[in-house]
């Protein structure tokens, strides 16, 4: 799951739509984010990290472009120097993480890391913005930096995944850093919009880097079909489907979708790629879905 996919705050739910429906949309939001880690192992490769997140970030604004466009008016030249700066902690460095980790391990080791995130952002809150951190949620981020350590020291296939691990781990950080930021630095603009000109930011950050980094052999059609699907379904439809949620359950009911991606990019890498499911990355996962579970509870009222 991309930062940028976390919205602002969200008023109360909307209604609790059909009984199907709202199941039905969170198990598509983990099916799609958790391959984009396989499509990152696919196309990393042959694109190289930078090349292939400068392509995820252009096609993904491509498809949120209408939203910002709605709200262009709100987006004066001092709004959008700040995005540009949260874009780059939010987006450019977080996606180049994944990708170079991908280049390195199987894709569900990146996916493992990435549920970090959510500990992360109430970590962040808690240090630098004075929001209060129960004990619960406390044990939470142990229990997910136990399962770090135990998946960075694993091997798969004979290989060491400890860098590719680390590097998913700091991705994560960086996106703990990057919501929190949008929370304080752009509340009350239109999420979608937001998102749209995060990601526009940062492929206009990263444009040089990547047009100086592009590979000059040519990309197999294979990888330029994944770098399409990370970016219009990943990384652009998908956001589009989770603002959806957010107005209709809120978005504390929406964020459980933070459990099915690890569940999604390990099996999604195993049917398409053959890649083992180890005994490390399952008990790996379960420490840090576990924190995140104790993250995700609600504190009691005092």
């Amino acid at each position: 799951m991309s930062a940028t996919a976390k919205p602002l705050p969200a008023s109360a739910a909307t209604g609790s739509g059909a009984g199907w429906r709202t199941p039905l949309e969170l198990t598509f939001l983990g099916a799609v984010w958790g391959g984009s880690f396989l499509f990152m192992r696919v196309a990393a490769a042959d694109f190289g990290p930078l090349p292939l997140v400068e392509a995820r970030l252009a096609l993904g604004a491509a498809v949120l472009l209408p939203f910002l466009w709605q709200a262009r008016a709100q987006f004066t030249p001092r709004v959008w120097l700040r995005i540009a700066g949260i874009a780059a902690i939010n987006s450019v460095l977080p996606f180049a993480l994944f990708a170079w980790g991908a280049e390195r391990a199987p894709a569900g080791v990146g996916a493992i890391t990435n549920a970090m995130t959510v500990m992360f952002t109430a970590l962040v809150a808690f240090l630098f913005y004075g929001e209060r951190i129960s004990g619960r949620r406390m044990l939470g981020l142990v229990a997910g930096f136990v399962g770090v350590a135990v998946l960075a020291s694993g091997r798969i296939a004979g290989a060491s995944v400890g860098t590719a691990a680390l590097a998913g781990t700091a991705a994560a950080l960086l996106y703990g850093f990057g919501i929190n930021l949008v929370r304080h630095k752009l509340a009350g603009f239109p999420s979608a919009a937001v998102a749209a000109a995060n990601l526009l930011s940062g492929a206009v950050i990263l444009a040089p880097l990547a047009a100086y980094t592009w590979p000059r052999h040519a990309i197999p059609a294979h990888s330029w079909l994944s770098a399409l699907l990370l970016g219009v379904l990943c990384t652009g439809v998908a956001f589009v489907f989770y603002y959806r949620l957010i107005a209709r359950i809120g978005a504390a009911r929406a964020s459980t979708v933070t459990y099915l991606i690890p569940l999604f990019g390990v099996v999604w890498a195993w049917l398409v790629l053959r890649e083992p499911l180890t005994v490390t990355m399952a008990l790996a996962g379960a420490l840090i879905l576990a924190g995140v579970g104790l993250s995700q509870q609600r504190q009691p009222r005092s």
